[in-house]
This record gives structure tokens, sequence and C-alpha cells, in this order.
């Protein structure tokens, strides 16, 4: 295992890791052998008291930030002791995510005559008989695929007035440092560390490649945006104030952000984010965003966040 030497600031799962935390955990470790990960991450989410705005135990961001100190040599978990319940997993393996018949009959017809469309946000348990058709769609048809989400996210899927699938939208976590975003907030390291929770990223935006809709991706997006904040507070109970997204400069032109009147703010600098040491080039993105609400700087910057 590393020798621990944090002189950089460790953050995982939106956490500062210190050198005791790591200390604290490979004692745990050595004192109870016979623990399971489940156990280690229960205790560690109990002990730390962390906690979603809901209250509950964050257990499951405990465990990804438990084998990531792993895969970074701070620490030696115990063996799997079973295969984990959840059903993406097993799609990571098989790169294959059970198909789902479907229509693909091209829709061509004016904006106005598919409305108006419903937007349906999939944690509800009356859409949520949707979920395999939407996992189906953007692991087929959006070109960066897709294997499921972690940490808060939420997943809309959009009917026309026929109840005809038309769009796939998922929303998930900010991006952790974003200079040009960052600055336009004026976020500082500390607040940004605080409040980062309070901005989503739209990682996946899929019209589905039979639909010809002018008018229609720009529709979508002012919608959801009108009832992202209600979803998002009642899903997660606490809000957003701002909503992202990162469109690669060699792909696209973001016309459908710009229809929607969302900001551009600058591109990235063609770094991941799991780059700790300047080497790995990825495509340069456009930053574009999106306020919810008027004041959003007055509640991104607040230091003690109400829910």
């Amino acid at each position: 295992m590393s020798n621990l030497n944090l002189s950089n600031q460790l953050i995982i799962q939106g956490r500062l890791i210190s050198e005791s935390d790591i200390e604290e955990i490979q004692t745990l470790l050595r004192s109870h052998p016979a623990w399971s990960r489940w156990k280690l991450s229960r205790y560690l989410s109990e002990k730390w008291d962390w906690r979603n705005a809901r209250g509950q135990l964050k257990d499951m961001a405990c465990r990804a930030m438990l084998l990531k100190l792993e895969q970074r040599g701070y620490i030696k978990l115990p063996e799997r002791r079973c295969v984990s319940p959840n059903p993406m997993s097993k799609s990571k393996k098989s790169h294959a995510i059970t198909p789902v018949l479907h229509n693909t009959q091209p829709i061509e017809e004016s904006l106005v005559k598919l409305q108006p469309l419903s937007i349906l946000p999939l944690h509800l348990r009356q859409h949520c008989h949707y979920q395999p058709l939407f996992d189906f769609f953007l692991f087929k048809y959006h070109y960066l695929g897709y294997r499921g989400s972690v940490g808060e996210n939420l997943q809309y899927l959009v009917l026309d007035r026929f109840s005809r699938p038309v769009s796939c939208v998922l929303f998930g976590s900010a991006a952790w440092k974003v200079s040009c975003r960052d600055e336009f907030i004026g976020w500082d390291v500390q607040t940004r560390r605080r409040n980062v929770n309070l901005i989503t990223n739209n990682m996946r935006f899929l019209i589905l490649p039979w639909v010809r809709v002018k008018y229609l991706a720009s529709h979508i997006l002012g919608g959801i945006c009108h009832q992202i904040g209600k979803d998002w507070q009642e899903k997660y109970g606490h809000g957003i104030y701002l909503v992202e997204t990162y469109v690669e400069k060699a792909r696209f032109v973001g016309t459908c952000y710009k229809a929607a009147n969302w900001l551009h703010l600058g591109e990235t600098t063609g770094r991941s984010r799991n780059d700790r040491y300047s080497k790995l080039a990825v495509p340069v993105k456009d930053v574009y965003v999106y306020p919810l609400i008027k004041d959003f700087r007055h509640h991104l910057n607040f230091e003690h966040v109400k829910w």
C-alpha cells in the first residue's frame, strides 16, 4: 500500500479525505478482518454521519470511496462476498443491456402536431415501467453509450401526444472543477466543495434517430428546465439552482442549447477529471449553463445552505 503523503487535497465522492481518515480505515481493516465491505462502509457512514439531504446514510457513496482508495493503493479491502444486486453491474461485464422491442417508424410531423409533450421523470413509480426502454435507447443510440447511473441523477423519457417516445435526457453529478463555470458563479475552492451538489450536469441528451422535428430539442430543454428543480427537490430533498452541460466541439455546435437560451461560458481545457498527472487528453468541450432561478448565485454561494 502507498505511504500516506497527502500533500495535495484528496477529494473522493465529494468528500475531503484526510490522512487520519485513511489511518482510521486501515485500523478498522486490521481490527475487523471478518467485516464485509458492506459492513465497513455502513460503519464509516454512520460514524462520520455521512448523509444526504433527506438524512439517509450515504453508504453507497462510502463504498465507492473505499474502492477508489484501494485503486490508489491506500487500503486493501476484503474480498467480495456476493455479486452486486445492481443489474447494471452485469451489463458492464457483458457489454450489453437487454434489448427492448420498439417502433422506429419515422416521426417527422411539425412540433405543434406532437404537442403536448409528456416529460416523464422515471424515478416516479407510475413511470418506472419505462426504465428498460430508456436504458436501451441510450445504450444503443447515444454516441457515448450508457451503462447506468450512479449518485444523484434524474432520468427523463419524453413522449409525444400519441405516447410515442421521442427523446431521453439524463442529468447527474456536476463536474467537480471547471474554471469558466466557477468564475461565472463566483466560487472559491471551499464554496465549490460545499455547494457543487446544488448544480446538475445534463450528461446525455438523445433525440431518437427516427425523430426529425424542427425545434423539438430546444423545446424539450425548456420544458425540462421548467420542472427539474421541483423534481430534484422531491427526489433528493434539496434544490438545484443551475444546470450545466458540455458539448464536444468536434462533433456538435450546441444549436439546441443556444436556442433554449443556455449561456455559453467558454470551453474545457481538454483534461479528464481523473487526470492526476496532466497526461490524459480528452476532447475539448464548450461549456453551457442555464440558471434555474434569478438569484442562483446567492444560493450557490451561501455558506449554510437551507433545504
